[in-house]
């Protein structure tokens, strides 16, 4: 097989981020996709293993990596460019949640934070905790700023899983646009880069019938966009994106995450994201997450 045939199949996903947000399940849903898996291999040894796997004709590699690998981490953004510099492509992904989702998953779980000091007495434990968490943010921020950024602080494993398939599934080469519904009521979610508030549209609710359905119905659609302001809304979302996403193409980004909030993240919400994912089709790949309505039918 040509050199250059290899280097076009060959694919490495960089699984990393603050610990406790889930990257064992999505390096296990990488598995289930076909991805030869690897955890916690150190920065150093990236290269090698890559070259050895890419000698065995392994089209898919997935690594996760994180700060139990601290001293480390310098190395991992270098090997990661030679990595892009060789043709291999790469995919980072960096899993983050909010700091109390964090500490209660840890309590749950009653295992100790890689950072965190044994010697704590349980008295501190809590406090040692949150400092290990922040202390881990200031370490990860260079990686959290060049990945494609996924908060898991509301998911449950089966959305992870899906949402993670989504993410490498999509092309690589091109900037892809993600619009992201979800409830303020459950918190604003980390992975924005743009975030838009629509609670001030008519809020179908409150309306019997509608309560039920979704913002993807053809009685909640027919409704929404009976309100003059829906549409106005909707155009001026759309105008602002138009008018800054070449600028984020040029910057050589992977992902641009708008977020459009409601109350409860099934009517308002829903409708926006649906709406300008179909305007921005045209322009090339393009996901809608639903938060909150992912949730439900993860359970369902």
């Amino acid at each position: 097989m040509p050199v250059e045939e290899r280097n076009a199949l060959h694919e490495v996903v960089l699984i990393t981020g603050i610990s406790g947000s889930g990257k064992s399940v999505a390096l296990h849903a990488l598995e289930d996709a076909g991805y030869f898996c690897v955890d916690n291999l150190p920065p150093e040894l990236i290269e090698s293993f890559v070259a050895l796997e890419h000698s065995r004709f392994t089209p898919r590699v997935a690594i996760a990596a994180d700060v139990r690998s601290a001293r480390s981490l310098p190395h991992l953004l270098p090997a990661m460019a030679k990595l892009r510099d060789g043709g291999v492509t790469v995919r980072s992904v960096f899993l983050d949640a909010s700091t109390d989702t964090l500490v209660r998953r840890f309590s749950e779980t009653r295992r100790r934070h890689p950072l965190s000091d044994a010697r704590h007495d349980r008295d501190d434990a809590h406090r040692a905790l949150i400092e290990a968490i922040e202390l881990e943010r200031e370490l990860l921020s260079d990686l959290r700023q060049t990945s494609t950024v996924v908060d898991t602080s509301e998911l449950r494993p089966a959305q992870l899983r899906s949402w993670i398939k989504n993410v490498v599934q999509a092309p690589a080469a091109k900037l892809t646009l993600v619009f992201e519904s979800f409830a303020f009521k459950h918190g604003v979610p980390l992975d924005a880069d743009y975030m838009f508030d629509v609670r001030v549209l008519p809020n179908p609710y409150y309306i019997r019938e509608l309560r039920p359905q979704t913002g993807r119905d053809a009685d909640v659609i027919d409704y929404l966009e009976a309100q003059p302001e829906v549409p106005e809304m909707v155009a001026q979302i759309e105008a602002f994106i138009r008018r800054w996403l070449p600028a984020f193409e040029q910057d050589q980004r992977s992902y641009l995450t708008v977020a459009i909030g409601c109350t409860g993240g099934q009517h308002r919400s829903v409708y926006c994201v649906e709406q300008l994912a179909k305007r921005f089709t045209a322009r090339g790949t393009t996901l809608t997450r639903h938060r909150e309505l992912d949730a439900r039918d993860a359970t369902a």
